[in-house]
């Protein structure tokens, strides 16, 4: 798995057990959901992405997205 994968699956089910826990806890959980979006659309433009930086120290190969 790549890096460019990892965020993308991290971020994907982030946005899920946002929505879950809104409807499950509170509302206020979409913020979850909001944040991880505006986190994906800022690293398209910028290419910084913490998680991607934790994932290259983790190992795992790195991708076109984030090299």
């Amino acid at each position: 798995m790549t890096i460019d994968r990892a965020v993308m699956a991290f971020a994907g089910s982030m946005v899920l057990v946002s929505l879950v826990l809104s409807q499950i806890m509170n509302p206020y959980w979409l913020w979850l959901a909001v944040f991880v979006g505006l986190n994906l659309l800022q690293s398209a433009f910028t290419g910084f992405c913490p998680l991607a930086i934790i994932l290259r120290r983790m190992g795992l190969r790195p991708g076109a997205a984030f090299p």
